[in-house]
């Protein structure tokens, strides 16, 4: 079923566009007689390969994404549990407010990620809010008799926490090259158009059933690779397979999960 899905979002309106103007093509040029042999590199060069050099772009860019949403999760884990370990006595209501405010973190910076970029600006407000409660609370670890070494070292998890979430908004800001995207868009369409005196004379030469299967067949094709690079190039919005899924909720409630410090966890000795 899985699978079926991802089928139907690649083959969507636009394949039936282009597949249809293709197969229209063709059929003018077999009426007319029109036919010409062109040479098939054309295709490789001035769309597939543009194609595939954009894929490979925007699947580095969601990988560079995974890789900063770990970091936020992990620093966000380190700042839990000096909270939890780093003072003699740990106050379970610090703990419980700390993994609070981590989760209002995490869950502004997905509502961000999540909502069209013109949300933006509200959106990082909101971010940046949590981010400033955040902030405060670990200022109360001086009260609990935390050396201020020790506060440092945690005011740093958050700093690169914070970094990691800009690192993430820029790859959530800006795309790969709009030029770059704008040509193969437009080649996508014009092609199988043009090819329709090549589609025409292989279709004489050969069978007649070829009238309707290579345009078809180089519609699929085309359109196909160009909506892969569209759902790569916003891997955020949640419409695609290989989308980057925050699960807040399953962060915050593991915090919870090691709310105990691991002495208190340890069962005793006989």
């Amino acid at each position: 079923m899985a699978r079926l899905k991802t089928f139907v979002i690649l083959m969507n309106f636009k394949t039936l566009i282009v597949a249809g103007l293709s197969v229209a093509s063709t059929l003018v040029c077999q009426h007319f007689g029109i036919h010409a042999n062109f040479p098939l590199t054309l295709i490789a060069i001035a769309v597939v390969f543009p194609i595939v050099f954009s894929i490979g772009g925007a699947y580095k860019r969601r990988e560079a994404a995974l890789d900063d949403y770990a970091s936020m999760k992990s620093h966000g884990r380190s700042i839990y549990f000096a909270f939890r370990d780093w003072p003699e006595s740990a106050d379970p209501a610090s703990v419980a407010r700390t993994r609070e405010l981590l989760g209002n973190v995490m869950s502004t910076a997905r509502t961000m990620f999540i909502e069209p970029i013109t949300l933006m600006e509200r959106n990082e407000k909101r971010v940046y809010e949590s981010f400033s409660e955040l902030s405060g609370h670990i200022q109360t670890l001086r009260s609990s008799g935390l050396a201020s070494g020790e506060v440092s070292r945690c005011n740093q998890y958050f700093s690169k926490m914070m970094f990691a979430f800009e690192s993430v908004k820029h790859i959530y800001q800006y795309r790969t090259p709009l030029s770059l995207r704008t040509y193969s868009d437009v080649f996508i369409v014009l092609l199988p158009i043009i090819y329709g005196p090549y589609f025409a004379s292989v279709a004489e030469e050969s069978s007649r059933f070829l009238v309707f299967v290579l345009p078809i067949l180089f519609s699929l094709i085309l359109v196909s690779l160009d909506n892969i690079q569209a759902h790569l190039e916003n891997p955020f919005d949640q419409v695609g397979e290989d989308d980057i899924r925050f699960n807040v909720e399953r962060f915050v409630d593991r915090l919870a999960d090691l709310s105990a410090r691991p002495d208190s966890r340890r069962p005793e000795r006989s």
